[in-house]
C-alpha cells in the first residue's frame, strides 16, 4: 500500500510539473524588456531551486521515516519471538500433571504479545503514511509555489514589453 501511495503521489506531481507554463519572450527586445527577462529568469531559478530542495528534504523525510518503520516492526517481531520462546519453555519444564494449565497460560502470552507486536505495527505504518503524506504535500506547496513565482514573471515580462 505504501508504493501504490507513492506511486499516485509521483504521478500526481510529474503531471503537474508537465503542466506548469513556461516563460514565454517577445520578440521586442528594448532595455526594459531584456532586464525584465534578465529578472524573470533569475526569480525562476531561485523558485526552481528552492523546489528541488523542499523535493529532496521532503523525500529524506521519507526514508527516515521508512528505516524507523522497519526498526519498530523488527523490534517488535524480535520481542514476540522471545516472549514465544518463554512460553514455549514453561511449557517444557511444567509438571505432566500441570501442562494443560501452562499450556494455557502460555497461549494467554503469546495472543498478548501478537497483539502487542500489531499494534505497534500498525501504528509504526501510521506514522510512516502520515509522513509520506506531508512529504507530497511539502513537495506539492513547493510546485505550485515555483509555478506562481513563473506566472509572476511571466506577466512581469509582458508588463515591460506593453510598456514599450
Amino acid at each position: 500500500m505504501n508504493k501504490l501511495l507513492a506511486t499516485l503521489i509521483g504521478a500526481m506531481l510529474a503531471t503537474a510539473a508537465v503542466a506548469q507554463t513556461p516563460v514565454t519572450t517577445t520578440t521586442t527586445a528594448t532595455p526594459a524588456v531584456v532586464k525584465a527577462e534578465a529578472k524573470a529568469e533569475k526569480a525562476v531559478t531561485k523558485a526552481e531551486m528552492k523546489e528541488v530542495k523542499a523535493d529532496a528534504s521532503a523525500d529524506n523525510k521519507v526514508a527516515k521515516a521508512q528505516a524507523k518503520n522497519d526498526k519498530t516492526k523488527a523490534k517488535a517481531q524480535e520481542k514476540l519471538v522471545k516472549k514465544a520462546a518463554d512460553a514455549n519453555e514453561s511449557i517444557a519444564k511444567a509438571d505432566p500433571e500441570d501442562k494443560a494449565k501452562a499450556t494455557a497460560k502460555a497461549e494467554d502470552k503469546m495472543a498478548d504479545a501478537n497483539h502487542s507486536a500489531e499494534k505497534k505495527a500498525i501504528n509504526a505504518d501510521k506514522n510512516l503514511i502520515k509522513t509520506q503524506v506531508d512529504a507530497a504535500a511539502d513537495k506539492a506547496k513547493a510546485s505550485a509555489k515555483t509555478t506562481e513565482v513563473k506566472a509572476e514573471a511571466t506577466a512581469d515580462v509582458h508588463k515591460a514589453a506593453a510598456k514599450n
